[in-house]
């Protein structure tokens, strides 16, 4: 009695704004089944020419009374993805996981210059990188993708504010289970997530995962430690994103706690 079916919701980003932890999360509910992977169907042209039956064949398999999801955190700074996910489903409703713009930078960077670690490439200061001629960088691309009233302005041009729920990404690393009951309510689930699915771990320092008497802590490469940053350049950040968060926080009628 189950089969493929294209997502109802999909997680569209943020990149480094906690979207595994989310998905990880709601996997709990019993009326979610989620992808394995990052798709990148909307956001890659050269997975889009290959069509809506591809897409399908990369979902689980679902029950009628679930809901299946996806995340592709690419999907929210793409020029392309509002509108492809509008042809495809006009009425479908996203979720957004955003956190404090300079600290989801420092996450970028951090992710990248471990790559390059291990992948034996030279690596660079976060400062040399952000900071060019003494001026910020603002063509840096980890500052492009935390523009999120840049980003957010393209989906409003598809989607109603109703159909977008913004996940608090700060907010939900450090007491997950209300910003994970609004996600409930904003997919007119049952309540199903309970404060007993997640316990905090000491040694990674964030919450990790119970459910069907398992338990679960997102992959290593998730919490890493990051930089310590020079306080003028993070000064010059927190004043470079003040302007962009007010139009954004204007543009969801929502404020967040960020710098």
């Amino acid at each position: 009695g189950t089969s493929r079916q294209i997502p109802q919701t999909i997680i569209i980003g943020v990149r480094k704004g906690g979207t595994r932890a989310l998905l990880e999360m709601l996997d709990i509910h019993p009326n979610i089944v989620v992808a394995a992977t990052e798709v990148h169907f909307f956001d890659w042209d050269e997975n889009y020419v290959k069509g809506i039956d591809w897409y399908r064949n990369l979902m689980p398999f679902s029950y009628g009374n679930q809901i299946t999801i996806e995340k592709t955190p690419g999907y929210f700074t793409s020029p392309q993805a509002p509108e492809r996910i509008h042809d495809m489903n006009s009425s479908i409703k996203l979720l957004l996981i955003l956190r404090d713009p300079t600290e989801r930078v420092i996450s970028d960077y951090t992710q990248v210059y471990y790559n390059r670690v291990e992948s034996h490439k030279p690596v660079q200061l976060f400062e040399d990188i952000v900071i060019k001629n003494g001026v910020l960088n603002t063509k840096y691309k980890a500052i492009q993708r935390s523009l999120y009233d840049v980003h957010m302005e393209k989906w409003l041009k598809h989607f109603s504010l109703d159909q977008i729920h913004i996940v608090d990404g700060n907010t939900l690393i450090k007491d997950p289970l209300p910003e994970l009951q609004k996600v409930e309510r904003f997919l007119n689930l049952p309540s199903r997530i309970m404060s007993s699915n997640f316990y905090f771990n000491q040694t990674k320092g964030f919450y990790c995962i119970r459910s069907d008497g398992r338990e679960r802590c997102l992959h290593e490469s998730k919490g890493r430690p990051h930089p310590l940053v020079n306080s003028t350049v993070l000064e010059q950040l927190y004043s470079y994103f003040r302007e962009h968060n007010a139009k954004f926080y204007r543009m969801v009628n929502h404020s967040f706690d960020w710098h």
